[in-house]
């Protein structure tokens, strides 16, 4: 299946000299949930407007679902909703004339039956006629998704949506996207909150100044690169580690108490079998273990930082 965004060689670089994108290739398989991760200046929002044909790129290429988003730009963007973290619209109208006319601006006929469903979802049926200065910052994020939305795109980009917002609007939102995955609508997204790529997402991008360095399936990334860690308390605390365990990455934590074993899962199996076997031979007794896995966000900061 051809990917629905195709990015080639694309660089920015502005009249100031500052580099923001550098040569920059990535593949946006149709259907999926795609996160974009990166620390703030890293380029995921000029990546993003480029794509959306609000900033021109230096160099290189952008397809969107077949349309060259320079040379055919109107198709490009008419395939493309966009969720910016600004919240950009006029405060005088109303919400329900906010969404109609930013479905017109597309050449969409008028579907009331459309917007009504939209604003539903969004829980903003009830302030329909109210207009944007009167709402919330929470609902005035939730009227921007109805306006990326509204001249049903089949791809929809999320800059930072949750930032700011409220835990049921963050549940709400994602609900949504989950409904928009099963209908066929492609989600790229640029978060903070990493447990919400760690959820949501299909696969994870990582961008560091300008450049990606990481495209991984979610599930095999935390797999390749996820630490874990094996933690026994003792039966009798140590002052210090035998010379016969020198061969294992372990510490001694809570004043000698617990033993911390740390693995990749390359090693879990055997790892672990030997080290039992060998605490054993060293007259070393535990009372309990437990496990634990890094998360994404330990993945992400590990990536950047060895980036750097």
């Amino acid at each position: 299946m051809q990917p629905i965004i195709s990015v080639s060689g694309l660089s920015k670089t502005y009249a100031s000299g500052f580099s923001a994108l550098k040569s920059v290739d990535l593949e946006i398989r149709r259907g999926e949930i795609f996160a974009l991760l990166g620390p703030n200046g890293a380029g995921k929002t000029t990546l993003i407007s480029i794509i959306c044909g609000l900033v021109t790129p230096s160099t290189g290429q952008v397809l969107a679902d077949g349309h060259e988003i320079v040379r055919d730009y109107r198709a490009a963007r008419a395939k493309i909703g966009l969720v910016p973290q600004e919240l950009t619209t006029d405060a005088f109208e109303t919400v329900w004339s906010t969404v109609t006319f930013s479905r017109g601006l597309f050449g969409k006929p008028k579907d009331p039956a459309l917007i009504e469903t939209l604003l539903k979802d969004l829980s903003l049926w009830d302030k329909r006629d109210s207009q944007i200065r009167m709402l919330s910052g929470g609902m005035k994020r939730r009227v921007m998704i109805a306006k990326a939305l509204s001249h049903e795109p089949r791809i929809l980009f999320l800059d930072e949506p949750t930032a700011g917002v409220d835990v049921e609007l963050r549940k709400d939102m994602w609900q949504l996207v989950r409904r928009l995955r099963e209908s066929g609508v492609t989600i790229i997204l640029t978060t903070h909150y990493i447990d919400e790529a760690e959820e949501m997402a299909d696969r994870i991008g990582v961008i560091s100044k300008g450049e990606i360095i990481l495209v991984e399936e979610k599930i095999e990334l935390m797999r390749k690169l996820g630490r874990k860690q094996l933690t026994l308390s003792l039966q009798a605390p140590m002052t210090e580690l035998p010379a016969s365990l020198s061969g294992y990455a372990l510490a001694l934590a809570k004043d000698g108490a617990e033993l911390v074993y740390t693995y990749d899962t390359k090693a879990e199996r055997t790892g672990i079998t030997a080290l039992l076997q060998d605490l054993a031979n060293a007259g070393i007794r535990f009372n309990d273990l437990r496990t634990s896995q890094s998360s994404l966000e330990d993945i992400f900061v590990s990536l950047v930082k060895d980036r750097r």
